[in-house]
């Protein structure tokens, strides 16, 4: 019996059917160890000795294996073809080394770029050692992101306090976003105007042309700045003669673009089809894995992971042949196309993500496929074949026309042109992040010399635009530009980021969160080597060189630890008042924004005499005055609400003044300032100011309520809370409706029932409030929870039979199967997660309860039975467990 290893169990599901009965395939599931989250798991003092260790269901599956290895003739190590594959690899044999399970038994180390059953009957006759190169990269790579976070991160913890990590290329990446953000705050807006004049030919066709030049000299996009000059430029051409001086037009082309890498896979699913990176790799990943079609299990795609564009002789042969099919002759180019990567590091030991067979039409697989799978499918699929094509063909039109008025000579231009054969973009187009100024009109038939008649004179008013925001595709196209991380990695950091709440999106970009700008702030000025682009980038070449044998991966961690190591000491009698004064100059055009009246930013609206400065508190920063405590002024970081950088067409405006309030109205039973705030602990809004001892009413608002969106109406339906539904028709008493810790709620008697969301609280009726009680009497008294009635049905158990369903619980939403419920992981939104997924996630946990006491009285045939059957219904419901989980546990090592 041949011993085959891979990481997931839908991977071994499919090979296992190729390689026949004389193979057991067996999964990890991803990375079966890790270095522990604790102190000493790297020993720099000990020439870098690393302590690995196997989590509880990894240590089973390692002994499982290790049995299996006893018996078996001959291991053979498959997991997937890049770095981390090896990594996985490599640990599984060391393990097997340790529990003495290998003897003398021939160890093979095999990789495919495809789950089909000619590249892994392929692979199996072609087995190599593991490459110890690769291995001493992974190495390298782990012990630096251990010791950056477990070492700056305690330096945040101390100094900087609401931070929660830093990371090697986490840091770097939430500079960029960072640094944009300051880019935007400190763009000046610049006015200039442009000067447009639609025109017709002698045969009566318009078209338009813009003024590029005036009495000899070139006129720029931004020469013409006030609306003086542009009104005088205007009342020229309004009284010219315009006569045609030059006709240029030449053919041009438009070449296909390269096929698919992870980083341009991740942009363009981003921008084509709304998809997060995270969610991106995880259905390709799905894809690779392999799909059930007519029967039979196939990998539709090749390996995802990769920054390599070549593809195989025989790939590029199907592909000509699909065009050869579908489209004209003309379409299929002479000979195949090659391409090259321009990203920076790029490694291009792998192929492009391509189809497997691209006979296999998106059309004919998509009912296979769920509608996500379908999607990305297409597009993976429409990219690769369009980039064997022909390149698209266009002839582009430039007209010069020479406008005489009063003496002066003023030029004109129309650009436009046509294409006069499709080429790839029969098929094919790559969308843009940022529309350019790329004129794509078709003009009409214009001759040298003709006399053209003036129609209208435009003078329109402009003004420039900020750098826009780094969406997630475009952040990724960065990283990839500076060389920073590599493709397994960015889906991660991305992740990371959202999960520290560093950043947050917002119309599709990313925009930093205050804890985001802070912890940046604080690493450029204390620790400005490790978030330089050029540092992380050379770091990065260093891992490549490694990889490839030319360096030792211990000198490279030598060299990086002595002066990581002394920066990190010369921060250790660091003061507060030193973070605090760095990071207020560092951040000052940001958290003290200038005022209306050009008063001085920093000085304090309530006492007058005091200077704000930022301070750290238990639950993070805030803006409070030096005369604390005689003033007791504080507000958030930044005294405007979310306004959006100009240009981008922010609705919000400003949502707190500068003394960190808005006066929303006044309570018409009062008289009193009804006043939106910010503290320490968030938004909430207020009724009247203090008096004496007596503090005014307040509510924080909700959770999902933006500051913005709050107006009088909101506010006073707040502060009026709880609010009284009615008095129970059994007992007579009051029934209340409020917002508590634990979310909207009823209230009766004492006893507190669960509402569904907040809005609810404001227009639960009294019939409604009854039943929501009386539910929960009927459950013994349990709370009940938030989104109990399923988000979405699955299906039936494959196995055990009842419905699987989808549900938003309190601490996240879940799968429930009768009565095991099991947490989605972060990874899997609910709206995304299958059947498979749910099954596998249920047997998971239903493993991990204690069998329940009652059978313990069952007769012994009985319970012989049903131990017998256990074994079956564990492995039958395992086997489903889709790859996410590996891919994720192995996306995070990184």
């Amino acid at each position: 019996m041949n011993l085959v290893i891979v990481e997931s169990p839908a991977k071994a599901k499919t090979i296992n059917k190729y390689l026949g009965s004389a193979y057991q395939v067996v999964a990890s599931y991803g990375h079966v160890r890790d270095l522990p989250s604790k102190d000493g798991s790297v020993l720099p003092d000990e020439d870098f000795a690393m302590s690995w260790e196997a989590d509880p269901k990894s240590a089973k599956r390692l002994t499982e294996m290790a049995a299996m290895a006893k018996t078996a003739d001959r291991i053979i190590l498959a997991t997937d073809p890049d770095r981390e594959g090896e990594a996985i690899s490599w640990h599984v044999l060391e393990v097997l080394k340790q529990k003495r399970a290998l003897k003398d038994k021939p160890v093979e180390r095999v990789v495919f770029n495809a789950i089909t059953k000619q590249a892994v009957l392929e692979a199996m006759k072609n087995p190599r050692p593991i490459d110890e190169a690769l291995v001493d990269a992974y190495l390298a790579r782990r012990a630096l992101d251990y010791l950056v976070g477990f070492t700056l991160s305690p330096v945040l913890w101390r100094k900087l306090p609401g931070a929660r990590s830093a990371g090697r290329v986490q840091s770097v990446a939430l500079r960029l976003v960072c640094d944009r953000e300051s880019e935007i705050e400190s763009f000046k807006r610049r006015e200039y105007w442009s000067l447009v004049a639609r025109l017709a030919t002698p045969r009566g066709d318009e078209f338009e042309a813009r003024l590029v030049g005036a009495d000899g000299k070139k006129i720029a996009r931004l020469d013409v700045g006030t609306a003086e000059e542009a009104e005088a430029f205007r009342q020229a051409l309004d009284a010219g003669r315009y006569t045609v001086a030059d006709v240029e037009s030449k053919p041009a082309k438009r070449h296909p673009f390269a096929p698919f890498t992870t980083s341009t896979l991740q942009q363009e699913a981003s921008r084509k089809l709304g998809f997060a990176p995270n969610r991106t790799m995880q259905i390709a990943q799905r894809l690779y894995e392999g799909v059930d079609i007519g029967g039979e299990t196939v990998g539709l795609i090749t390996y995802m992971r990769t920054d390599g564009v070549d593809m195989a002789p025989e790939a590029v042969v199907a592909l000509r042949g699909v065009i050869g099919q579908d489209f004209s002759p003309r379409h299929l180019p002479d000979a195949p196309r090659r391409y090259q990567v321009k990203a920076k590091n790029a490694q291009e030991a792998h192929e492009a993500i391509r189809p497997t067979d691209p006979s296999r039409r998106p059309r004919e697989v998509s009912r296979h496929l769920d509608a996500d799978q379908a999607r990305l499918y297409e597009l993976i699929w429409k990219r690769t074949v369009a980039s064997q094509m022909e390149s698209a063909e266009l002839q582009r039109t430039s007209v010069d026309i020479l406008v005489e008025a009063g003496g002066r000579k003023l030029d004109l231009r129309a650009s436009g042109q046509v294409l006069t054969f499709d080429g790839f973009l029969a098929l094919y187009n790559e969308d843009k992040d940022e529309e350019g100024d790329e004129e794509d009109g078709r003009l009409p038939r214009i001759e040298k010399g003709e006399t053209l008649e003036k129609r209208a004179i435009e003078a329109n008013q402009h003004f420039t635009e900020p750098p826009p925001r780094y969406s997630e595709a475009t952040l990724v196209k960065r990283m990839e530009e500076l060389g920073i991380g590599r493709p397994s990695t960015y889906a991660a950091t991305l992740t990371v980021l959202r999960d520290r709440e560093y950043v947050k999106i917002e119309k599709k970009r990313l925009v930093p969160e205050d804890k985001g700008r802070l912890v940046t702030a604080f690493l450029q000025s204390f620790f400005a080597r490790y978030v330089e682009y050029d540092f992380t980038a050379d770091l990065e070449e260093k891992l490549d060189q490694i990889s490839a044998g030319e360096i030792a991966w211990k000198d490279v961690l030598r060299e990086f630890w002595q002066q990581f190591s002394a920066n990190v000491g010369e921060t250790k009698d660091l003061r507060v008042t030193q973070v605090l004064d760095a990071l207020n100059d560092l951040l000052g055009p940001h958290i003290f924004p200038e005022r209306a009246d050009g008063g001085d930013p920093r000085a304090c609206p309530n006492c007058g005499t005091g200077k704000l400065s930022l301070k750290l508190g238990k639950f993070g920063a805030f803006i409070g005055c030096s005369n604390y405590p005689e003033c007791r002024y504080t507000r958030q970081l930044v005294a405007q609400g979310d306004e959006a950088s100009p240009g981008e067409g922010g609705e919000n405006g400003a949502v707190l003044g500068v003394d960190g309030t808005k006066v929303l109205g006044k309570d018409p039973e009062t008289g009193l300032d009804v006043t939106l705030r910010s503290g320490r602990f968030g938004a909430y809004v207020q009724l009247g100011e203090a008096e004496g001892k007596e503090k005014p009413k307040r509510s924080s608002l909700p959770k999902g309520w933006e500051a913005a969106s709050i107006d009088l109406e909101k506010a006073l339906s707040l502060l009026a809370l709880p609010r009284e539904v009615g008095l129970h028709p059994e007992d007579g008493k009051p029934i209340q409706a409020g917002i508590g810790r634990y979310g909207p709620f009823v209230l009766h008697d004492g006893k507190y029932a669960n509402l569904d969301s907040v809005d609810e609280v404001f227009t639960v009726g009294l019939n409604r409030a009854v039943s929501v009680i009386a539910e929960k009497a009927a459950r013994g008294g349990r709370p009940a929870r938030a989104g109990a009635e399923p988000l979405k049905t699955l299906g039936d158990h494959p196995t055990l039979g009842g419905p699987v369903t989808v549900h938003a619980g309190k601490y996240g939403p879940y799968v429930k199967h009768g009565a095991v419920n099991a947490t989605l992981p972060k990874t899997l939104p609910p709206e995304s997660v299958t059947l498979d997924a749910a099954v596998a996630l249920i047997a998971e946990k239903a493993g991990k309860a204690p069998a329940p006491k009652a059978r313990a009285t069952k007769p012994k045939a009985a319970a012989k039975a049903t131990a017998a059957k256990a074994p079956a219904v564990k492995k039958a419901t395992t086997a489903k467990a889709p790859a996410k989980k590996a891919a994720a546990k192995k996306a995070s090592a990184e």
